[in-house]
């Protein structure tokens, strides 16, 4: 699936490229060339795409085509572009570089490590509560049967569909299919929808163990970059969809992970009539839709504007309350659900019905429980951004409205390096090319804001001291990642 960027597309990712440090003492060619190769290296301009024909670009960008000819020339030579006569000049990286794209390590338990790595939070005060009456009050009608329910107890069910109704979305108990957790809802609407070989689209940044799971499908992973600043570009999404025409596409649309956007609701219309049109599946990723920090009113959920069971929405309990309580659902037709519970008896039967249980103690309290947990997010974010402007100013985000995390641009393409050298200081961290394809995104970092607020603060103290070793040309040893989530 390749998809090809037109002229005005790449002027307006270039933007003021003519203006880059340097570039005084740089021919025009030179300069053009290094920032092509800048896009490639943030994750806005995706591998394996179609670059435009140079009379093309030459007339977007304003300068003769010699200097379009001239940065090619330089980029294939370095290895960032390849070229065939007839067939055009798509974009590459050099010597055939690649790095995994599970991002999923096993994790020790050192509690005396800072781990940055996992975007998620202690469990909430109510749990223990709620799984005392579980257990008391709620097992016992259900332990005369055999336990298994593959699509989920209906009491659960219930509560979830209730949830997207009340979002504006009428939802009903049919239509939802209870998992273990987000991650499992994925892998069966993946195992359901991409037999192996199939093109899928995804966002670049995106989650590492969505990669993960397109991985284990054998999927044809094609990109979309978002904008550190400003997020979708509508027009390239909406590009690669129509020209890729893939099997599926993956988007998270509330506070984005890892860079915390959010979508307005006219590019999700536009998102699903497009998908309609390209025969396109939409899996939606709603995992912090219940963790909007700022703002009046959130946009609505993608699947309102779903008239042909084009869009599948999958959402858990693990961001807004417990990661160890691995309850998660998917939203979609009625049909699909029961296609999907008969996916799924093959792996795992069913959830355990006690944390289903516990999960809808939980629901019935969800309205003290996240507000809680909102307003120590908003706490602790504030937190963070002080201790980086403090501690690492030349450190550039954007202030996310929701969710649990920043993506911060560093100073230098140094993020593996950061993050190898910062466990000798006792924290964890995800670097950049972790949520990304084949090396890219060594200029980012994600940064969660889930911990305390003291430990957020020291946190950021041990990342500066050891990134101002990296200057002094200290090398640190190597040590395996932590799980990234």
């Amino acid at each position: 699936m390749t998809s090809t960027v037109r002229g005005t597309q790449l002027a307006r990712l270039l933007g003021q490229w003519h203006s880059l440090p340097g570039r005084h003492r740089s021919p025009d060619y030179v300069a053009l060339a290094a920032a092509v190769r800048g896009l490639l290296s943030d994750g806005r301009l995706p591998l394996g795409v179609r670059l435009p024909a140079e009379r093309e670009l030459a007339e977007s960008l304003a300068v003769s085509r010699t200097t379009v000819s001239a940065a090619y020339r330089t980029l294939r030579e370095s290895g960032h572009l390849t070229s065939r006569r007839g067939a055009g000049s798509w974009t590459t990286l050099p010597n055939g570089h690649r790095v995994a794209t599970s991002g999923l390590w096993a994790a020790g338990d050192d509690r005396d490590v800072i781990d940055l790595g996992v975007a998620a939070h202690r469990a909430p005060d109510e749990l223990l509560g709620a799984a005392q009456a579980a257990v008391n009050e709620d097992l016992p009608r259900y332990l005369g049967s055999a336990g298994y329910h593959p699509t989920g107890l209906v009491e659960l069910r219930d509560a979830v569909a209730a949830g997207y109704t009340a979002r504006g979305v009428a939802t009903s108990a049919e239509q939802i299919l209870i998992t273990a957790g987000t991650q499992q809802a994925l892998d069966l609407v993946l195992r359901l929808s991409v037999p192996a070989g199939s093109p899928v689209l995804v966002e670049a940044p995106t989650y590492p163990n969505a990669l993960a799971a397109l991985s284990a499908r054998r999927a044809r992973i094609a990109t979309h970059g978002l904008d550190t600043a400003t997020g979708w570009d509508a027009e390239m999404l909406l590009g690669a969809l129509r020209q890729g025409r893939p099997r599926c596409a993956y988007v998270i649309p509330e506070f984005h992970n890892p860079t915390g956007h959010l979508m307005d609701a006219g590019l999700r219309e536009r998102l699903v009539a497009t998908a309609h049109a390209a025969g396109t599946e939409l899996i939606v990723d709603e995992s912090f839709v219940d963790l909007q920090l700022d703002g009046d009113e959130m946009p609505p959920p993608v699947a309102v504007f779903d008239r042909h069971s084009r869009v599948v929405s999958i959402g858990g309990m693990s961001k807004a309350y417990w990661g160890g309580l691995r309850i998660g659902w998917v939203r979609a037709s009625a049909p699909l659900v029961q296609r999907l519970a008969a996916i799924r008896v093959g792996v795992d039967m069913a959830s355990p019905v006690l944390e289903q249980l516990v999960g809808v103690r939980l629901l019935e309290q969800s309205e003290r429980i996240v507000a809680a947990r909102r307003t120590e997010l908003r706490t602790r974010r504030d937190v963070l951004i002080d201790a980086l402007r403090e501690h690492l100013p030349e450190w550039t985000f954007t202030v996310p409205g929701g969710g649990v995390m920043l993506w911060c641009e560093l100073d230098g393409p140094i993020s593996s390096a950061l993050a190898r050298a910062a466990e000798d200081v006792d924290v964890r961290l995800a670097p950049g090319p972790r949520f990304g394809l084949d090396g890219t995104l060594e200029r980012f970092l994600r940064l969660p804001f889930t911990l305390p607020e003291g430990t957020l603060v020291e946190a950021v103290k041990r990342i500066a001291s050891v990134r101002y070793d990296l200057d002094r040309g200290i090398r640190p040893s190597w040590r395996s990642p932590a799980v990234i989530a």
